[in-house]
């Protein structure tokens, strides 16, 4: 069960007139927001966002405390106080640490819901509660029910984060294997999960997937299913190993076998399966409670057995075998940092993620010298080469449309026949055996330009704790001889997004060679969409500080308690978030 917005409609308590004239306006703006969340907001399942509204409105701390209890009772995530006027600050306000919360107070002039506002956001601050501050900019009339676009901006932006944050407590990230490659991000840091996010960590030795493998332990008359399907549309490749070290047919053939049942087995082992209890493995049958996991892969599986690509593919898109359904998210090679990045995303956008390498720099100059055409229009100033070893979700290839351009959308929104584009955009090519000595298929697509993306990644940093990075920009075309002479220096068999950061002239955002230089790690999460400002608002409901992004400054919407931490908004985060530390 998803958890739900509670709507705390807050009035003037003094009877005698005063709260009576008051009564049906403020529980109508509760109302209202309550039916705007649900018209506007999806849980990743697709449902309507469902609120959960007071029972009465909240004049003093009896009513607070009668609120509080129903949202305990009622799954409530996220906490909303509304009121068009003055009412009592500390004796009102939502004192529970663990939910973001935020306050509306109407713009008004008859009983100005903003002096509520301005005192119980000092009360907030004063009580180390952050609270988020929503107060529109043009002055409204006593009863007016329309809720102003600027104000709408920021609803949407505290709901969307909010939930997010709220739907991640208490789920696990499964690490399936361990270190890969002496990557940073798959040393499992607990202590990260538990304190910022509120997740568990669970853990399965790779050898799982093979005992699964060998004893049968999934869905037989799935796997068959599965196994046609991928047949039937996943289009096999050229094989561009040496021919001395190419695998036999046969091997091949067993190799899609293989990958099929491990795409299987890896999803059973995140959500569980109850067709595995009804076969008599009834602990195998529950899973893990896992939001989000990652398979090691490297080297350890992948010099002896087929690779994850398949598998981490297919499960990061928003289709497989049984049709259209909403994306897991799969980190490669147990990268949790950006396992954990592209959840913040997908939580935020309900769509699916492209996990990448943020692999090459290429300036105008490399390009013209190495492909002999000189880039121009949004590349003229360079652009980025993403690039992951054929995990990266099929939906990333834009052949979905919104309003006629390239998009990724929540899997609700996607038509069979854009899910079959997706599928043809993509081939898989026999593994690189230089990479990966035991076979597979890795995932090869080009990202249609013109789509907006986001990308960001988590990192940790000792004696700091976890950071933010963001980047917003676009997915460009390049002539097709010049994308080909560029990808093939890389892998050929590997999915391509070309990427081109907004530039904001300074700091990290001075040129596209900058991006590229500050950014903390060789992964990144990418989404459709500019959600830079959403993930802002995330981070810092989690205490974690942003240390890069292109976010105008006039969209950063962080709790009103930052504002007390000096004059720039940056330095604001990071000592704010040192000073209330882990959300949990």
């Amino acid at each position: 069960m998803y958890p739900k917005i509670g709507i705390r409609p807050i009035i003037d308590g003094r009877l005698g007139g005063v709260r009576e004239s008051l009564e049906e306006t403020t529980m109508s703006m509760a109302r209202n927001v309550a039916r705007f969340y649900t018209e506007n907001l999806k849980y990743p399942d697709g449902s309507a966002v469902q609120c959960v509204i007071a029972d009465s409105c909240i004049g003093g701390v009896k009513e607070a405390a009668d609120c509080a209890t129903k949202f305990q009772s009622e799954n409530v995530g996220v906490s909303l106080s509304v009121t068009p006027c003055w009412c009592y600050g500390t004796e009102t306000m939502d004192m529970d640490a663990a939910i973001p919360k935020a306050i509306w107070g109407f713009n008004g002039t008859e009983r100005p819901g903003a002096v509520y506002l301005a005192a119980t956001l000092a009360g907030h601050n004063q009580k180390g509660l952050p609270s988020f501050g929503i107060y529109g900019r043009d002055v409204q009339d006593l009863g007016d029910e329309a809720i102003p676009e600027d104000v709408r901006e920021k609803l949407l932006s505290f709901a969307k984060a909010g939930l997010a944050v709220a739907i991640m407590k208490g789920k696990s990230y499964l690490a399936i294997g361990t270190v890969s490659m002496g990557i940073a991000g798959s040393e499992i840091q607990s202590d990260f999960f538990q304190s910022y996010l509120g997740m568990r960590n669970e853990y399965v030795d790779s050898t799982e997937v093979m005992r699964r493998i060998e004893q049968k332990i999934y869905d037989q008359e799935e796997y068959v299913k599965a196994l046609q399907w991928t047949k039937d549309h996943c289009q096999e490749g050229e094989d561009f190993n040496e021919a001395a070290k190419q695998r036999s047919r046969e091997q091949k053939d067993k190799d899609w076998e293989f990958v099929v049942k491990m795409t299987l087995i890896i999803r059973d082992l995140m959500e569980g399966n109850p067709k595995l209890a009804e076969m008599g493995h009834g602990e195998e049958s529950l899973g893990h409670n896992a939001l989000v996991s990652g398979f090691q892969g490297q080297r350890q599986w992948t010099d002896f057995l087929p690779n994850g690509d398949f598998s981490e593919a297919i499960l990061n898109s928003s289709f497989d075998w049984n049709g259209i359904r909403r994306p897991f998210m799969v980190a490669t090679e147990n990268d949790s940092l950006n396992g954990i990045s592209m959840l913040f995303n997908y939580l935020l956008t309900n769509t699916a993620q492209i996990f990448a390498d943020v692999r090459t720099y290429w300036s105008a100059d490399a390009v013209e010298r190495v492909a002999g055409w000189r880039p121009s229009g949004q590349a003229k100033n360079g652009f980025i080469h993403l690039i992951n070893s054929g995990s990266a979700t099929l939906d990333g290839s834009g052949q979905q449309r919104e309003n006629g351009s390239p998009a990724m959308k929540p899997f609700w929104e996607i038509t069979e026949a854009e899910k079959q584009a997706c599928l043809d955009a993509t081939t898989w090519y026999p593994a690189d055996l230089g990479y990966f000595r035991g076979g597979g298929y890795s995932s090869n697509f080009l990202t249609q330009g013109g789509m907006p993306l986001t990308m960001c990644r988590i990192n940790l940093v000792k004696g700091l704790g976890p950071v933010l990075q963001i980047a917003e920009g676009w997915s460009i075309d390049l002539p097709e001889k010049v994308h080909h002479t560029l990808d093939v220096r890389t892998n050929r068999t590997w999915p391509t997004t070309w990427f081109v950061p907004n530039l904001t002239g300074s700091g990290a955002f001075t040129d596209v060679y900058s991006v590229m230089n500050n950014w903390g790690a060789n992964h990144g999460a990418i989404s459709y969409g500019h959600i830079g400002k959403d993930l802002i608002t995330l981070a810092s409901m989690l205490r974690i500080p942003v240390c890069m992004h292109n976010v105008p400054d006039e969209n950063v919407f962080r709790p009103a308690a930052w504002n007390a931490f000096g004059m720039d908004k940056e330095g604001q985060d990071y000592r704010a978030c040192d000073t209330y530390g882990p959300l949990y």
